[in-house]
Parts: C-alpha cells; sequence; structure tokens
C-alpha cells in the first residue's frame, strides 16, 4: 500500500464511519476498486484509532461530563442515591445509557466475530445490505414522533439503539445510519439520535481496535502511508459529524438512503452481471 492509497482509504473511512452509508460496504469497494486483496491489521487498527480521535474531539465536552457523572453515580451507590441521581441527573444516566447499549454489540463481536469476517471476502453482500441501510434510512424518518431527546431517553430506547449496533457488524449495514434509524423508530428526536449513535460509537469503535490488537504485527516500511490514513480518517471523520448534524438539523436523511440504494445497486449489477 503506497500513500497515496492509504489518504484514499483513510477518507473513505473518516467520512463513511459517520455518515449513514456504511464504512464497512465503501471500506470492501475501494480495496477492490484498489486492487487491495489483504488489509494490514495495523493499518485497521490506525483508521479505527482516528474515526476514535475525530468522534472523541466533536463531543469532548459531553464525554467528560460523562465521565465525570459516571464516578459520582459510582458514590452514590454508597450513599443510596444512585437510582435517584441517574433519573435527575442527564449525564448520569446518559453515561449508564451508553454503558448498557454497548452490551449488545460486545456479545456479538465475542461470539460471531469469526462468522462475520468472513463475510466481508466479497462484494455482493455488502451491497445487499447496503440496499437495507437505505431502508432503514427511509423508513424510519417517516415513522418518526421526535417526542424523545436526552431529558426523558430510558432504558428501552437505548436497548433498541444498542442492539441496531449489534446489528451492523454486518458488512454493508451502516452502523450510524442503523443505530440513528433505530432511534427514529423509538420516538427519539432526530439531532439527539444522532449524538447518542456518535457517542454510543466510541466503546465500539474502541472494542474493534482493541480486539484487532491480539493479531497485530511489528509496524513495517509502510509506516509513513499508515500515518497519513490516520491523520486524515480522523480529520474527515470530524468533519463527516459535523455534516451529518447539520443536515440533520436543517434537512432529511433521505439523500443518504438514495445513495445506498444508488451504490448498492451498481455495485450488485456489476458484481452479479460483470463478473467484478
Amino acid at each position: 500500500m503506497d500513500i497515496i492509497q492509504a489518504i484514499i482509504i483513510g477518507l473513505v473511512q473518516g467520512l463513511t464511519e459517520f455518515l449513514p452509508v456504511s464504512s464497512s460496504a465503501h471500506l470492501v469497494f475501494i480495496q477492490h476498486l484498489l486492487g487491495l486483496t489483504d488489509s494490514s491489521i495495523a493499518f485497521d487498527v490506525l483508521l479505527h484509532v482516528g474515526t476514535l480521535v475525530a468522534v472523541v474531539v466533536y463531543f469532548f465536552k459531553d464525554i467528560c461530563l460523562m465521565i465525570y457523572a459516571f464516578f459520582l453515580s459510582l458514590k452514590d451507590l454508597f450513599t443510596g442515591k444512585f437510582m435517584k441521581g441517574v433519573k435527575e441527573e442527564p449525564y448520569k444516566k446518559l453515561a449508564w445509557l451508553v454503558i448498557i447499549a454497548t452490551i449488545p454489540v460486545g456479545v456479538v463481536g465475542l461470539l460471531f466475530n469469526d462468522a462475520v469476517t468472513a463475510l466481508f471476502t466479497g462484494i455482493t453482500i455488502p451491497a445487499f445490505f447496503l440496499l437495507i441501510t437505505g431502508v432503514l434510512l427511509y423508513v424510519s424518518q417517516r415513522m418518526n414522533t421526535g417526542k424523545i431527546d436526552e431529558s426523558n431517553i430510558g432504558l428501552k430506547e437505548s436497548i433498541i439503539m444498542g442492539c441496531g449496533q449489534a446489528i451492523a457488524v454486518m458488512p454493508g449495514l451502516s452502523r450510524s445510519g442503523t443505530t440513528i434509524a433505530a432511534g427514529l423508530f423509538s420516538g427519539l428526536d432526530k439531532e439527539f439520535a444522532a449524538k447518542f449513535s456518535f457517542i454510543l460509537s466510541i466503546p465500539a469503535i474502541l472494542g474493534a481496535a482493541v480486539v484487532q490488537l491480539k493479531d497485530l504485527p511489528a509496524m513495517d516500511a509502510n509506516i509513513g502511508a499508515y500515518i497519513a490514513g490516520f491523520i486524515v480518517a480522523a480529520i474527515s471523520g470530524y468533519l463527516a459529524i459535523k455534516f451529518l448534524l447539520k443536515i440533520i438539523q436543517e434537512k432529511s436523511l433521505d439523500v443518504f438512503a438514495y445513495y445506498c440504494w444508488i451504490v448498492g445497486i451498481i455495485v450488485l449489477i456489476g458484481s452479479l452481471a460483470l463478473g467484478w
């Protein structure tokens, strides 16, 4: 992998990790186009860390408040004020809801990692699930009531979004798209659904990077290309978060649904009819 290829893949990873168009599908597609048959584990880890940096920087204040609130809630366990604190203080509640919502993807990752990884060998399955991502985005907006935000989100809504994130380990199912759609189906306000989805991605992305570390080889001569990919992934990921939140505030997610359908159909036709 040369530095240009690393920059392209880093850009794709950063943009599609947070835009609801499936990073897994696009990474499979772009690597196929670039003729890269084997992805370096070290590079994959750096890309994950790059997108992790992006979301942490963007939501730094919220994350710090959540961490502080989490430790305060642990203290509440010894004073009998735990439930009262979680009910009355939004950041205490949000911290615990994120932890609980992360459990489903952790279970799926531990039990079915090898089976899911095997699905990434071709482009047909990611293309099919990209079509499903488009359907989820399109339908969820039309069934959304938008009455739930950080003040009244409960355990049910967070578990539904957590299950959406767990299902999104399938190649082509957008993690952000599926979790946002799950939030919209649950009645979450669009902007808060996106915010909760992004924060929920932090333990998921960190967990994916940690799992890959066990197979991490020594860094090779491509270190310059790897660093370039990492930087591009971090910057483009930050911009993708900012862009999506602006789109959600001002418009709808339909454009991403249409995009998923168009790309999915093109790749399916290319794969099945033209032998890509």
